[in-house]
C-alpha cells in the first residue's frame, strides 16, 4: 500500500472528518492519515477519537475536493496532499553565536562588562549572548585569564556582539528566578518618591531649591566662611 511522502496536519481529526464526510474507504483514509486501516474502522464505529473535532482538510487546503471525488470513483487512488499556497521556510537550528574575527578579541572585555554588572546572569546565558565558553567566563571571574590585567568592561551591545533585545530578554529571564527582597533590605533600595525628591510648587509655580530654604542663603555668612578659609593675611613688611 502505498503512503504519501506528508502527514497532513492533526491526522485522527482529519480522519474523523473524511470518515463523517466522504465515502473513501478505511485503506484511503489510513493511507492519507498516516494511521493503521483498524484505526480507522474504529474511529467509523465510534470506538475511538470520541472526543475529536472533525477537521476539514479542503478548508485547510491539504485537499481539493476534486481530489476526494476521484478518490471516491476509484477505491484505487491514494489521495495527494495539495501543494501549499505558502511556502515555510525551514526554521534553522541555532548554533553557537560566530562572532567576527576582528571582534574576537573584545569577547572577554565584554563577559567581564556582563559580569559586574548583571551578576544574576548565569554562564548559559553569556554564553549565549558572546558566544564564549565557561572556561572563559570562569577564568575571568576568578582573574586566572591569562589578559586579566589589561582587560576594561565594555558593553556587548556596544561592541555589536548582541542586541540590546537579546541582552534584555536574558536579564529578564535571570530576573525571574531572583528571590523576592524585601522592603529593610538594602539591596531593594530604590529610587525615592517625587513627594520626597522635589519640593511642591511655590507661588510663582516653580520648584523650591531641593531642601534648602533661602534664608539659609546668607551672602555674608558664606564670604565669612571663605575669608576664614584663606587664613590670616600676611603682615606688610616694615621699610
Amino acid at each position: 500500500m502505498a503512503t504519501p511522502t506528508n502527514t497532513p496536519l492533526m491526522p485522527k481529526a482529519t480522519a474523523v472528518w473524511l470518515v463523517e464526510n466522504t465515502a473513501l474507504s478505511f485503506d484511503q483514509i489510513a493511507a492519507f492519515c498516516r494511521l493503521h486501516p483498524l484505526e480507522v474502522k474504529a474511529i467509523a464505529d465510534g470506538e475511538a477519537a470520541q472526543g475529536i473535532k472533525g477537521l476539514d482538510p479542503i478548508m485547510t487546503g491539504q485537499l481539493t475536493r476534486e481530489e476526494i471525488e476521484k478518490a471516491v470513483a476509484n477505491s484505487a487512488h491514494r489521495l495527494k496532499l495539495a501543494e501549499p499556497k505558502v511556502r515555510v521556510p525551514e526554521a534553522k537550528r541555532r548554533g553557537p553565536r560566530y562572532t567576527p574575527v576582528s571582534r574576537r578579541h573584545d569577547r572577554p572585555n565584554a563577559i567581564l562588562w556582563l559580569l559586574r554588572n548583571h551578576p544574576e546572569l548565569k554562564d548559559a546565558a553569556i554564553m549565549r549572548l558572546v558566544g564564549t565558553t565557561k572556561t572563559t567566563i570562569q577564568q575571568i571571574r576568578e582573574r586566572t585569564h591569562w589578559n586579566a590585567a589589561n582587560l576594561a568592561p565594555m558593553d556587548p551591545v556596544t561592541l555589536g556582539l548582541t542586541s540590546q533585545l537579546e541582552l534584555d530578554l536574558e536579564v529578564e529571564k535571570a530576573a525571574k528566578g531572583l528571590p523576592i527582597r524585601e522592603a529593610g533590605d538594602p539591596g531593594a533600595a530604590t529610587l525615592l518618591p517625587v513627594e520626597q525628591s522635589v519640593r511642591p510648587l511655590d507661588e510663582h509655580g516653580a520648584y523650591g531649591s531641593g531642601g534648602r530654604d533661602e534664608d539659609e542663603l546668607d551672602a555674608d555668612k558664606i564670604f565669612a566662611k571663605l575669608k576664614s578659609l584663606k587664613g590670616p593675611e600676611p603682615e606688610e613688611d616694615e621699610e
